[in-house]
């Protein structure tokens, strides 16, 4: 009898427990839902921010039809100075720009770089990309690809020499810059991507990698999103993603000015299982200085 009694006492305890234990415990579980929607939005959201960034000057672009769930743009490897001038003593490969050179010194070693930084045959030495039609890396106008074996002992002490493929089918050999850098600066396309794109599709946003260093044609403006990754290598950033947009301002649109350009991006990611959404808002600014 007495064992009877204390079971029901110790049930009739142990319901008014999980009364106020409930909701608690209901609240820790929501907290981690959102949370964990938190954190997958936001490294999606600073991973587009952080390739943004490193992408080449005037090259950010959403397709022509307007849509945005896409963006595309280059992506810069490295960038370094080329020499504009010799030495004293006429030492030095400059870019010459009033031909077609074959080489110029780099100014630095290329071996002191971080090994994910140094120059190799098959990257692409973009020169002055202002996005104006003589200087727009997408048509090839001021790029050219480094030869095979083209990286090497510069001229002079601390530079690197830089070589370029000969004439041939592709947009990226040999010929004249049309303009030369205030800074004399260059970018450095990697030769195993040239081109990047995020395309939110079907709940999921994916990042695409394109490389079009053997192109013949110029790589125009996409029309439509499909458009712009055909063709390319996809790879998941972010499932479960109800809603998205990803809208570039080039210089000269709406607020933004002078040389700045301005990504916004806007994603909301929900938890199917519980209905429970989050959404981020983020603006990347674009230092678009040639």
């Amino acid at each position: 009898m007495e064992m009877i009694v204390v079971i029901v006492i110790t049930g009739i305890l142990a319901g008014i427990v999980a009364v106020f234990i409930r909701g608690p415990i209901d609240s820790y579980f929501d907290m981690a839902r959102r949370a964990d929607l938190s954190d997958v939005a936001d490294t999606a959201v600073r991973r587009m921010a952080r390739d943004l960034r490193r992408s080449l000057a005037n090259t950010p672009r959403n397709p022509t039809n307007g849509s945005d769930q896409c963006i595309e743009f280059m992506p810069v490897k490295t960038g370094a100075r080329y020499r504009a001038d010799q030495t004293a003593a006429s030492a030095g490969d400059i870019l010459d720009f009033s031909t077609t050179d074959a080489s110029f010194d780099m100014l630095g070693t290329n071996a002191t770089l971080p090994a994910s930084d140094q120059l190799a045959a098959g990257d692409i030495v973009v020169v002055y990309n202002d996005g104006s039609t003589s200087g727009n890396a997408y048509a090839g106008t001021n790029a050219i690809q480094i030869a095979a074996g083209g990286v090497g002992a510069g001229d002079t002490a601390n530079t690197t020499k830089l070589s370029f493929v000969a004439a041939g089918a592709t947009i990226f050999t040999r010929k004249a810059f049309p303009s030369a850098s205030p800074a004399n600066r260059f970018q450095v396309l990697s030769s195993a991507e040239q081109v990047a794109a995020y395309y939110c599709n079907g709940g999921t946003l994916f990042r695409y990698s394109r490389t079009i260093a053997a192109r013949t044609t110029a790589w125009s403006q996409p029309a439509t999103c499909a458009a712009m990754v055909a063709g390319a290598t996809a790879s998941t950033l972010a499932t479960n993603v109800s809603r998205c947009s990803i809208v570039y301002q080039p210089p000269g649109a709406g607020s933004v000015t002078g040389r700045q350009g301005l990504v916004s991006i806007s994603l909301e990611m929900n938890n199917i299982t519980s209905g429970e959404a989050v959404s981020l808002y983020n603006q990347v600014h674009l230092d678009n200085s040639p």
